[in-house]
């Protein structure tokens, strides 16, 4: 694999570039398609609960910076596309954040390769990297608390 790719980026840039911003769109794209396909399955047996529709709605939300900032990182594209579909996330919606995802992947890739952009992001620590993923993950999470808890009437406080 590490062959191929080295190959690729011998290319042209723009030819590189291109190849590699479609491979993410295809991939990814299938990948979510595959977690939509799987959501629709499951949904025909089973109508989801207040909750559930509550946390999809979430995802469909919020979810496209995720998927975009998901390209940053080694092993979370995959996880986080199939989440969107899973999530039943729209397909516009979902665009919005595979396509500026794509760009940033296809440049990384085309350039100098995800080693060395965590080696100069990270000064070399796989650490700084994980504890960056871990941050948007704890940001995404407080900002979907927070707005389900403005947009959940049922959690008005009641008489005593």
């Amino acid at each position: 694999m590490t062959e191929l790719l080295d190959s690729i980026r011998a290319w042209p840039w723009f030819w590189a570039w291109l190849t590699f911003f479609v491979i993410v769109l295809l991939r990814a794209g299938a990948t979510y398609g595959i977690g939509r396909a799987i959501a629709a399955g499951l949904l025909r047996e089973r109508e989801p609960g207040p909750r559930v529709r509550a946390a999809m709605r979430q995802v469909d939300r919020w979810g496209p910076p995720a998927v975009t900032v998901s390209f940053f990182t080694v092993g979370a594209q995959t996880a986080v596309n199939l989440g969107a579909g899973l999530a039943r996330m729209s397909f516009p919606r979902y665009l919005t954040g595979l396509v500026p995802g794509a760009v940033i992947w296809a440049t990384i890739w085309s350039t100098i390769g995800m080693s060395a952009f965590l080696a100069v992001f990270t000064g070399g620590s796989e650490r700084l990297a994980w504890l960056f993923v871990l941050m948007v993950v704890v940001v995404v999470a407080v900002l979907l608390k927070r707005s389900a808890s403005q947009a959940d009437p049922a959690r008005e406080p009641g008489p005593d």
